[in-house]
């Protein structure tokens, strides 16, 4: 096994051919984890210098991990992933299926011996179910480094069922009464909805969205305030679009748009991004609450497994259903294993 340490942007540009490729055979194959994803987040953001991990076992790309390193409180120096946190919900270190085990232990290994680049580790968004989960803090602490894995985050997830009606049923019955009651008075109106496609200009597309996203909350305008999310936001868009990932729609009411969700459609998967509505513009309809039916409608006609709500407890997620899985924070601390 050999480790190639990338400290600049050559981390994209040397291993673009190879890193989806490398994620598509990986058990964290996750939309965040792209190329097209990450070299966006850093090229709209860089937070710090990069200080990215490949692993290589006789020339074949098996593992890497995207990594930056910042000073910090105290001027400490902490090593953290790509994407992390506030518009990234899933990380992992990316290891080829079945070689999970010899990445952790090459990373570990290698990591030991760079002491003097900083002072900690600190993951985020780490899936529960994920094996950067499950196996690399073992992994690491067997190479003597002290781990610790602290609860983040909650991502609420639907798994589908293979009717819409089958959907409804499973709700709560006061989840499904409400949201019956939705639906037929949206039925009684002017009311419909469209997924951006080919034929629409999906720049003024986004533009749209961005003007509902930041109508609907004030925190929401907040963000949008800060051009660096803004920049991110109008370049990972076309990219995700262009492979085939988003999902952006809009809820329309007299032929103006009320509500809009930006998801991505990857691996059988519906992920709920982000979403906007005209501030107290057809309140009454519920339009937001409309749309996403409609999406987990749409979500089980294609055959989707499940709609991820991504991170987050807000209210509607858990009245249509939504189930809770969580991420978490894996620190480490070098110090043990130098």
């Amino acid at each position: 096994m050999e480790v190639t340490l990338y400290t600049s942007r050559a981390l994209f540009d040397e291993l673009e051919s190879e890193w989806n490729a490398l994620l598509t055979d990986s058990k964290a194959d996750c939309i965040f984890l792209t190329y097209q994803w990450q070299s966006c987040w850093w090229d709209a953001y860089k937070p710090g210098d990069i200080w990215a991990l490949a692993v290589r076992d006789e020339g074949e790309l098996v593992g890497l991990a995207p990594w930056f390193v910042r000073p910090e409180g105290g001027g400490r120096r902490v090593v953290r992933a790509i994407g992390c946190v506030d518009v990234t919900d899933y990380l992992e270190v990316i290891a080829r299926n079945g070689r999970e085990r010899e990445v952790f232990e090459a990373l570990a290994r290698f990591i030991a011996t760079r002491g003097e680049d900083y002072d900690d580790i600190r993951l985020c968004n780490v899936p529960e179910a994920s094996l950067t989960m499950q196996m690399l803090p073992d992994v690491f602490r067997e190479n003597g480094f002290d781990v610790e894995v602290t609860f983040q985050e909650v991502c609420p997830v639907i798994k589908l069922p293979d009717t819409f009606e089958a959907f409804i049923a499973g709700l709560s019955k006061k989840d499904r009464h409400e949201l019956r009651r939705k639906l037929r008075r949206a039925a009684a109106g002017s009311v419909d909805w469209y997924i951006v496609g080919d034929q629409c200009d999906l720049n003024a597309a986004l533009e749209k969205f961005l003007e509902l996203m930041a109508s609907s909350a004030d925190e929401k305008a907040l963000f949008l305030r800060e051009p660096e999310n803004v920049t991110f936001f109008r370049g990972v868009v076309p990219r995700i679009a262009e492979a085939g990932w988003l999902q952006l729609s809009f809820l329309t009411v007299n032929g103006d748009e009320a509500a809009a969700y930006l998801n991505f459609d990857y691996g059988n998967r519906i992920m709920v991004y982000n979403s906007g509505n005209a501030r107290g513009a057809h309140a009454a309809l519920s339009p937001g609450i409309i749309l996403m039916a409609r999406i987990i409608e749409h979500a089980i006609q294609q055959g989707r497994e499940e709609v991820d709500f991504l991170r987050g407890d807000e209210a509607y997620k858990y009245d249509l259903g939504g189930k809770d899985t969580r991420v978490f924070q894996v620190a480490i601390n070098p110090a043990a294993g130098n």
